[in-house]
């Protein structure tokens, strides 16, 4: 290799971005480690130091697959390097935090606290945000799968049938849109429990934007599909199972991810209302309490919820729908 071809390789090995993403979490950790915190009442914030502690060693870590161009290959590598953008980002977010509450207590305590303080509730109120979690996704896997199920059968009958195209689907436009929440005193009132109610109002939001998608993708099925479907001998069933429903699937995938994300919304309100446990309920009970770093970690927790929960509705997508690759656009 000549000789000017070695500054070349050697730039070659460094990812920059990396490296300044390194920078700027070792940055943050100096910054939150070297500046004092301004008194918050009586007390100090606690665990600054293994906030800082933690920044720093993120930052070391950056340090190895920056410098080294081996410790970016594969699928993980790939997913760092697509991440670049994020990990500079993040690190400066945090220290705005960090300065506006904790450095120069600019945002009051306690209705703002600094990023350290989750650290706290995680450590000192785990049992109690956990079992939280674990109630919200039991109601929400219920509510769910009850309205998915009944929303889909609903819109694939509405779709197929020509009687319930006339009597269901009046009905289905005129009372869909009204906001489940909306039904809550009366939900709470008939049911035989506050859980009941509250599955139920999560499954009625379900289920309106699956139905009305379920619907539209069968009726939008190309009759001629179902013409040689028929020359071939294909049944009534046959057209409906293999013909009509597999060519709806991506409306029918387009109206669980409204779904989802309306019943989640409806999640928490029927929390916040009558059910005695849940992310909802935690959000009320920290508000209460006045204890808003507890409440910034359950919301931080519901979004981690609800992205996880797309996330993993969208891999689920593309393998069902692996068969139709390329077509769809959502």
């Amino acid at each position: 290799m000549p000789p000017s071809a070695i500054p070349i390789a050697r730039a070659a090995r460094l990812w920059p971005r990396g490296l300044l993403a390194a920078l700027a979490w070792l940055g943050l950790g100096v910054l939150t480690l070297a500046w004092p915190n301004k008194p918050a009442g009586f007390s100090d914030w606690t665990f600054t130091t293994e906030f800082g502690l933690a920044a720093l060693v993120v930052g070391a870590l950056l340090l190895v697959p920056a410098l080294v161009r081996r410790a970016r290959g594969g699928r993980a590598g790939a997913r760092l390097v697509h991440a670049g953008a994020w990990l500079v980002a993040l690190p400066g977010l945090l220290a705005l935090w960090e300065v506006f509450t904790a450095k120069l207590g600019l945002l009051p305590p306690p209705f703002f606290a600094p990023p350290q303080s989750l650290i706290d509730v995680a450590v000192e109120d785990w049992p109690r945000l956990g079992l939280s979690t674990a109630h919200s996704v039991r109601l929400l896997a219920h509510g769910f799968v009850l309205g998915a199920l009944v929303g889909f059968i609903t819109g694939v009958w509405i779709g197929w049938s020509r009687v319930a195209g006339y009597w269901v689907h009046p009905l289905l436009r005129f009372l869909g849109p009204v906001p489940a929440s909306a039904l809550l005193p009366l939900a709470f009132f008939f049911a035989p429990s506050s859980y009941a109610a509250a599955v139920f109002l999560v499954g009625l939001a379900t289920f309106f934007p699956v139905a009305v998608l379920s619907w539209s993708g069968v009726a939008a099925v190309n009759r001629q599909y179902y013409d040689v479907a028929r020359t071939l001998g294909a049944g009534e069933w046959f057209l409906v199972l293999r013909v009509a429903v597999p060519a709806a699937l991506p409306q029918v995938f387009v109206g669980l991810f409204m779904g989802l994300g309306a019943s989640f919304s409806v999640l928490v309100t029927a929390e916040m209302m009558g059910v005695k446990a849940g992310l909802g309920w935690y959000l009320q009970w920290a508000q209460g309490w006045a204890a808003y770093a507890n409440m910034y970690a359950a919301l931080i927790v519901m979004a981690v919820l609800c992205s996880g929960l797309i996330t993993l509705l969208f891999t689920v997508r593309d393998r069902v729908l692996s068969w139709q690759k390329g077509t769809v656009k959502w």
